[in-house]
């Protein structure tokens, strides 16, 4: 039986693809059903404060940190999205004395807009570099500071960018989960070519690794919401990002939802599919299904419920 058309974007594949049944059940889920969607390889946490939510989220970095040597250094890949945690990190930081050079800690970002096929600039408003240099790192003591060479961002040589997951233990990806279902921009596929009746296999979007995409038109909604006050027209198309293949690196992937990146109905399909092992490229974040260690972290006032509320 053909998969339906996207009620979101026509040309595209999302989670408006699925069968009936499945986001059915998802709609269904109390955040008590949340917590019991835990399994041995996905924790699912619940904070019942922002304070607790992004200090949890900060120390994250802290623990990858202090697990580096000059002989073994270890990183963190971490979002753009949420980002409330990243002044708490060079808070912590700063007040443990904790000197990032001698430990020789890494840092990588997880994606880079594109203007004109070109990554854009840190002076650019939007540069998720900038966003991580300004909230996190310049706020860091100049004697306890990260060297500039340990942090890796995919705005240059992306396969260099690659692989630097093969020449450092990367501990822990972060990341938030946007209204497509991504993490980074893994975005779906357009439903075209090859793709045009059934989206990429699980085992073949795996295999994707750092690169140039082309954004899913709820991607670009959600980004102007979020970041530019709602002018669509502010928001690139494209932007480089980190792919499956260097996320199955990670030793753990941590997903941080605060409640306003993606929906009520969202955060419970992508933890109802990882808990079943329900993997579908229609649900990027669905494929983390596979991955051996995976973490949700909900905030309790953002989980909400999914029921008919007229505005």
């Amino acid at each position: 039986m053909p998969r339906p058309i996207s009620k979101l974007a026509e040309g595209w594949w999302d989670y408006t693809t699925l069968e009936a049944d499945l986001l059915q059940d998802a709609a269904r889920l109390s955040a008590k059903d949340l917590e019991q969607l835990s399994r041995p390889g996905f924790t699912v946490r619940i904070y019942d404060t922002p304070q607790e939510l992004y200090t949890a989220q900060a120390l994250e970095y802290l623990n990858a940190w202090k697990q580096s040597t000059s002989d073994n250094p270890v990183g963190i890949c971490g979002p753009v999205g949420p980002t409330e945690q990243l002044p708490l990190v060079a808070q912590m930081v700063n007040a443990l004395d904790m000197n990032l050079g001698k430990l020789d800690a890494h840092f990588w970002g997880m994606d880079e807009w594109l203007e004109n096929g070109v990554p854009v600039e840190e002076s650019h408003p939007l540069s998720f570099a900038r966003c991580d240099n300004t909230q996190c790192f310049d706020r860091i003591r100049e004697e306890l500071a990260m060297p500039t060479a340990n942090k890796h961002f995919p705005s240059g040589d992306l396969q260099a960018y690659s692989d630097s997951y093969d020449q450092v233990r990367c501990a822990l990806m972060q990341g938030g989960q946007g209204e497509i279902k991504h993490w980074a921009f893994n975005d779906p596929l357009p439903r075209e070519g090859q793709y045009a009746d059934a989206p990429p296999t699980p085992e073949e979007y795996r295999k994707l690794a750092t690169r140039i995409v082309k954004l899913h038109p709820v991607t670009l909604i959600q980004n102007a919401r979020t970041s530019g006050g709602g002018n669509v027209s502010m928001i690139p198309t494209h932007a480089a990002t980190v792919g499956p293949q260097e996320t199955w690196k990670a030793d753990a992937v941590s997903i941080w939802h605060p409640g306003h990146h993606d929906n009520p109905f969202g955060m419970r399909l992508s933890a109802l599919m990882i808990s079943k092992k329900i993997a579908d490229s229609a649900v990027p974040m669905s494929l983390l299904a596979d991955h051996p260690e995976v973490r949700f972290s909900f905030l309790r006032s953002g989980i909400g419920d999914v029921v008919v509320d007229m505005h």
